[in-house]
């Protein structure tokens, strides 16, 4: 029995943003339809919460696969040469059970988490938002750039880092690779003061976004933070938002950004107007007016990820990429 091995070179050449912003659409609306069996995700913390192991398994019913993402979680790498995220996705066909491809998770969060946004963004943003601040300057920072291009006319970027030199390093190798200036801004009030799109990729613990600095009609993409005892946005910018999630059930259980303001009896449940999915199938009405601001709170589910590397198989099978490797030996080849 072979396996597929998909590598992170050819993720990135195999699920180019605009593609991926079209399977996660379809993925979250199978999702909303039901078609979708998705348990929370395990999480092994290692001591003193330096690291992670997160376990996140799914099933797509219509396209008759499973699958397992695995991943490590290791803030502290921002900044160096290994990613935040580190691990593989491992697909299976659900006939026999029998394994399909293992492909590289660390570019497929990178995309998949940016190409949500972008769904979340076409749905929810002023279709004239073009005044784009990202706050963080990593991977997500970068992602997010490509897919906030990817739908709305952007003629604006600020970043900002609480690193000056990653900050300063984004704006140089990004604003080269999309032909667009990319301003640094020194704070994190400056940078989002007259936004009127705002992507939070950070590893902040505690606030770093206010209500009272967001303009009238901004939209927010918040990202960073997919644990509960960590938020990027402050109680005040939850509360005047709209909010929209990926997953109520998650939300409910893993999401610091709302779980915080909740806690303090600022908002309830009720506050969740829909699941981005059910935005997509018409179940539920997103931006009411162009003053409203809105927020989507992303956490990341296992069915992106397993939508994304069934994508990426189909299409390496299809091109003869990535490497087949021989994994459960020939014992089913002989006669008994």
């Amino acid at each position: 029995m072979e396996i597929l091995i998909i590598n992170q070179a050819e993720v990135i050449d195999l699920l180019p943003m605009t593609e991926c912003i079209e399977v996660m659409a379809d993925a979250l609306k199978r999702l909303a339809e039901g078609d979708v069996i998705l348990p929370l995700r395990p999480v092994m913390w290692l001591p003193e919460k330096v690291g992670a192991l997160g376990m996140m398994p799914g099933y797509i019913g219509s396209q008759s696969v499973m699958g397992l993402k695995v991943v490590s979680v290791f803030p502290g790498n921002h900044g160096t040469e290994y990613d935040s995220h580190m691990g593989a996705v491992m697909l299976f066909e659900t006939q026999h059970g029998r394994p399909l491809a293992i492909v590289d998770a660390s570019e497929i969060t990178a995309l998949r988490t940016a190409a949500v946004s972008a769904v979340a963004t076409r749905l929810l943003a002023r279709p004239e938002a073009s005044d784009l601040c990202i706050l963080g300057a990593g991977v997500q920072a970068r992602s997010h750039l490509t897919a906030m291009l990817a739908v709305r006319p952007i003629k604006r970027v600020r970043v900002w880092s609480r690193n000056h030199a990653h900050a300063t390093q984004f704006a140089t190798d990004e604003s080269a690779r999309h032909t667009i200036h990319v301003e640094v801004s020194e704070s994190a009030h400056a940078a989002i003061e007259g936004a009127d799109l705002i992507c939070t990729t950070t590893a902040a613990a505690e606030p770093i976004v206010h209500g009272d600095w967001i303009t009238d009609g901004a939209h927010i993409n918040a990202v960073g933070s997919s644990v509960p005892f960590t938020r990027e946005l402050d109680t005040a910018t939850v509360v005047k938002a709209r909010l929209f999630v990926d997953r109520r059930e998650s939300t409910l259980s893993e999401a610091g950004d709302f779980l915080f303001p909740q806690r303090e009896g600022a908002i309830s449940e009720n506050h969740i107007r829909g699941e981005i999915g059910e935005l997509l199938l018409g179940k539920v009405t997103g931006r009411g007016s162009s003053t409203e601001i809105t927020l989507f709170k992303s956490l990341g589910l296992a069915v992106e990820d397993i939508a994304a590397a069934y994508h990426i198989y189909n299409r390496a099978v299809a091109e003869k990429r990535g490497t087949w490797v021989e994994l459960g030996g020939n014992r089913h080849a002989n006669t008994r």
